[in-house]
């Protein structure tokens, strides 16, 4: 990360950094060992035509690409990135793998992003959005993603995966990078359906509903895996930067 912001005045090398870590994303999904559990509901929503919003932690981002092309149809998925300068780099990377970005965030250009990811999926298309980026606080749901729900009608699932091999960086996400030939668990959960009445307590539950969902996922792909979940970041932390470190995680011993 901090390398590609570094680079990130020099067009050459950023598209020579996002076309390498394209590449490696490709090879460690090529390499890995998968099992996916709860693929079967979203699966058939999107080969019937029905779009759905896909919510996944920041941290966990790696392997989304990865998942829907070897394990789902042919989707026309919109991934909704940050107008950050690492936002723009990892919406390079993406283009790289073949996916299509709406650009915005709750903070930077979310009116905009909001009226694009309706349009999305009015046309059909199905929307990927991390509901913590892009500063956190860690695996802690914002509003947007309820709110996209109950503009859309989509149901949202909740992804989550782990590595049996991986790297944790020190970054606020936690960010889970899987190593070549590891095991790859997916687990999908879901649909949470979002009620279009109801004011904003009714907004607020389906906020929670997403976010325990979401960690429960997480905590079930990391303890297959054979590791301690990593958790959340406190309920009231504010929002983080890219230099502050998360808490350890450790091995489960057998």
């Amino acid at each position: 990360m901090k390398l590609l912001k570094r680079l990130g005045r020099n067009a050459f090398l950023v598209e020579l950094a996002t076309r390498a870590i394209a590449f490696y994303i490709r090879f460690l999904g090529l390499t890995a060992r998968w099992r996916v559990i709860g693929l079967d509901a979203p699966l058939a929503m999107i080969e019937r035509g029905e779009p759905i919003i896909g919510a996944f932690w920041h941290g966990r981002m790696v392997m989304m690409p990865g998942l829907w092309r070897r394990h789902g149809a042919k989707i026309d998925i919109r991934m909704l990135i940050s107008r950050h300068r690492d936002g723009r780099l990892i919406a390079r990377t993406i283009a790289h793998l073949g996916f299509s970005t709406i650009t915005g965030s709750s903070s930077r250009g979310g009116a905009r992003a909001l009226r694009d990811i309706i349009a999305a999926v009015e046309n059909g298309a199905s929307v990927g959005i991390t509901p913590d980026g892009p500063r956190g606080p860690r695996m802690r749901a914002s509003a947007g993603v309820a709110s996209v729900g109950r503009l859309t009608g989509a149901p949202v699932f909740a992804i989550s995966f782990s590595a049996s091999r991986r790297r944790v960086f020190k970054s606020w996400d936690s960010l889970v990078l899987p190593m070549p030939f590891a095991r790859i668990v997916v687990v999908i959960k879901g649909p949470i359906l979002v009620a279009r009445e109801g004011g904003a307590q009714a907004l607020e539950n389906a906020r929670l509903a997403i976010e325990d969902t979401l960690n429960d996922a997480t905590r079930e792909a990391d303890r297959l895996c054979g590791w301690t979940p990593i958790e959340p970041a406190p309920a009231d932390a504010p929002p983080r930067g890219y230099r502050h470190a998360p808490e350890p995680s450790a091995r489960t011993r057998a």
